[in-house]
């Protein structure tokens, strides 16, 4: 499973010319399912989505000590109550090894991509303790986000660094 999460201070999803999601301060997981990916991967993503810390501080007013800078991202999107918009993407599984058209040999197909993603989804909603946005999955959707940063990390499951 790989995932782009990008800080954002907004971001939406539009199809059809209709906003079926929107958030405010939080991050904006663009999220790639290949078929070999499991609950484990999902377990490990969420951890790892809901604990990075790429946030300055909750709070102006939050006292600077114990090695707390407010300008330093030094919290995580639980710490400072942000939410977060989750959008399916099998592109980011584009192989471009050879000629100039990607591959998605790689990314899940629709019969095993559905069900991860809803698990995906509800891990990361049971572990934020709040509902989280998405976009529609396979539809075609307009993302617009304000990048906050700006900030921008690439993870993937199978690849823990």
């Amino acid at each position: 499973m790989r995932v782009v999460l990008q800080r954002v201070a907004s971001a939406s999803v539009t199809i059809e010319e209709k906003m079926v999601a929107e958030i405010q301060k939080g991050v904006l997981a663009l999220v790639g399912i290949e078929d070999a990916d499991t609950q484990e991967d999902i377990d490990w993503l969420v951890t790892k989505i809901t604990q990075l810390r790429i946030f300055g501080s909750p709070t102006p007013a939050l006292p600077e000590g114990e090695g707390v800078k407010n300008d330093v991202m030094n919290f995580s999107v639980i710490d400072v109550g942000g939410d977060v918009l989750v959008v399916s993407q099998f592109t980011l599984h584009a192989a471009t090894k050879k000629g100039n058209r990607p591959s998605y040999i790689k990314a899940a197909r629709p019969e095993i991509a559905i069900p991860l993603y809803e698990k995906f989804v509800s891990t990361l909603e049971n572990k934020l303790g709040k509902k989280v946005s998405t976009g529609v999955f396979g539809a075609d959707m307009k993302v617009a986000l304000l990048n906050d940063g700006p900030v921008t990390i690439i993870i993937d499951s199978k690849n823990k660094e």
